[in-house]
């Protein structure tokens, strides 16, 4: 998977939005375990900053502007996910899922189909859609009608809250793989729960890590539905 933007987002959007593996590369950590059609095992990731030295004097994972993942799914199939802060050509999304029997793509999409051939150039006319409010305007709209379908009709949401929080789950770990330059499983980070009276929520904690990899969804999704013993409201009972 290949996600990059046109332009960096300015200093204060960076500033407490969590790093480019949570505000960035959550999407593409949530479609790669679409794509995989399996449950995430480990992580691995890394970071620079090669386009605005601003935001090196932040912390952790908002210093970064480019970093690279390695996603390790049950049964030993691999992810490779690649996201960038810019890219001077414009808006870059593409996806392949490489099977034993074939391949299969997703390019950049254009705002027509005109393209140019000339002594000194050949290629489209246009730059891709410049940013994801017209990329995915039709994305939009479908999920915008499948949210409606699932209200008026009473039917599960296509996307569950349990799907965002994996996807969050596995964000916190490739910022931890980055800081500390190794594998993570996604068992380590996600007893990283902290709830109060008003309800649960996922936050980056130093808790000792429950390492069993067998269940560690199970317990995240259970830790925010909350306990009627404890008589704690989780995030999804909101």
């Amino acid at each position: 998977l290949c996600s990059r933007d046109p332009a960096p987002p300015p200093f204060e959007y960076v500033k407490g939005g969590g790093g480019i593996f949570k505000d960035m590369a959550v999407h593409d950590l949530d479609m790669s375990r679409h794509l995989m059609g399996s449950e995430p095992v480990e992580i691995l990731a890394s970071g620079t900053c090669h386009i605005d030295k601003k935001i090196m004097k932040l912390q952790g994972p908002e210093a970064y502007d480019t970093a690279n993942i390695i996603v390790r799914y049950a049964g030993g199939k691999e992810a490779i996910i690649d996201v960038c802060r810019q890219a001077p050509y414009g808006y870059d999304q593409r996806a392949e899922v490489l099977g034993t029997k074939a391949m299969i793509q997703t390019d950049n999409m254009y705002p027509n189909t005109a393209r140019i051939f000339a002594a000194d150039y050949t290629g489209n006319a246009d730059l891709p859609y410049d940013f994801f409010m017209s990329r995915y305007k039709e994305a939009y709209k479908q999920e915008t009608v499948a949210f409606v379908d699932a209200l008026v009709n009473d039917m599960p949401s296509p996307c569950t809250g349990e799907d965002g929080l994996i996807a969050l789950i596995m964000a916190i770990a490739a910022g931890k793989s980055a800081q500390e330059n190794r594998w993570v499983q996604f068992s380590e980070v996600a007893d990283s729960v902290k709830c109060d009276e008003e309800g649960c929520m996922i936050v980056d904690l130093g808790v000792e890590p429950n390492l069993e990899t067998e269940n560690w969804m199970q317990r995240a999704v259970s830790n925010l539905r909350g306990s009627s013993s404890t008589k704690k409201k989780g995030i999804f009972s909101r």
